[in-house]
C-alpha cells in the first residue's frame, strides 16, 4: 500500500527513539521521549488557495525536519509506523547530519 499526502501534509518516517543516554543509561520505554525528528517520505501538492492555485511547499521528499511535540496523526500501514503532519507544524529543516551543527546553529546563526 501506498501512501499518498493531500492538501499540504507530508508523510514522515520517524527517527528511532532514543534507547540509551549520552553517558550510557539504559532508558525503559515509559521514560523515552517521542523523537522529534523525521525523514519526509511524501509531500503533498499544497494548500490550495481561493483563486484555485496552489502554495508552495517547501519540504521535499527526502528532508531530515524537526517537528513539534505533539504534532501531528501516528499511523501505522502493513507494520510501519509514520507520522502524518501539516507543513506548518514543521519546525525546520536539517541542513547537515551532525549534531554540532545543530547546536551551534541555535548560536551563531547561519545567513
Amino acid at each position: 500500500m501506498k501512501l499518498k499526502p493531500l492538501h499540504d501534509r507530508i508523510i514522515v518516517k520517524a527517527a528511532e527513539k532514543e534507547t540509551t543516554t549520552a553517558s550510557g543509561i539504559i532508558l525503559p520505554d515509559s521514560a523515552q521521549e517521542k523523537p522529534l525528528k523525521g525523514t519526509v517520505l511524501a509531500v503533498g501538492p499544497g494548500r490550495q488557495l481561493d483563486s484555485g492555485k496552489f502554495t508552495q511547499m517547501d519540504v521535499r521528499a527526502g528532508d531530515t525536519i524537526l517537528y513539534g511535540k505533539y504534532s501531528g496523526t501516528e499511523v501505522k500501514v502493513e507494520g510501519e509506523e509514520f507520522v502524518i503532519l501539516r507543513q506548518e507544524d514543521v519546525l525546520a529543516i536539517v541542513e547537515g547530519s551532525s549534531r554540532k551543527e545543530l547546536v551551534g546553529a541555535g548560536k551563531k546563526g547561519k545567513k
